[in-house]
């Protein structure tokens, strides 16, 4: 009876090992998994934060570069185009860059490009925003 009792626990052990090692190679599994989810996300997110940042940098330059040309002939004309303007660098002000979370992020860059577009439109000057691995342009 010793023997079929010792038969059974070493069968037991074999048995046990397979679900100990299954369960462990999940746990490493896991735990490697996460890390490289995290590194993964974190190099995705700071290249396209980084693209974010650039375009609307481009679009801040060229709103303060045109308001200060336009300030020096005043007429009703430029007093549209410079109002367009003030609209663009005050939505450019507004949008929130320390929280990657902000859940309208994509929509409020959308309506800073429309209205990057209406000013350009306005301005007679065309627009091509262009971003690329080596460099970004901005290009009229």
């Amino acid at each position: 009876a010793e023997a079929v009792s010792r038969s059974s626990d070493m069968f037991d052990e074999i048995v046990m090992a397979e679900e100990r090692f299954h369960g462990e190679g999940y746990q490493e599994g896991y735990a490697e998994g996460s890390h490289v989810g995290v590194v993964e996300g974190r190099r995705y997110g700071s290249l396209h934060g980084a693209k974010i940042g650039s375009e609307i940098g481009c679009y801040l330059g060229f709103a303060l570069t045109w308001q200060c040309l336009l300030q020096k002939c005043m007429d009703e004309k430029n007093s549209k185009k410079i109002r367009a303007l003030d609209s663009l660098i005050g939505m450019i002000q507004k949008f929130p860059y320390e929280d990657p979370t902000y859940d309208k992020l994509q929509e409020d860059l959308e309506k800073i490009r429309g209205k990057f577009k209406q000013v350009c439109s306005m301005l007679n000057v065309q627009s091509d925003f262009r971003i690329g691995t080596e460099r970004s342009s901005l290009t009229f």
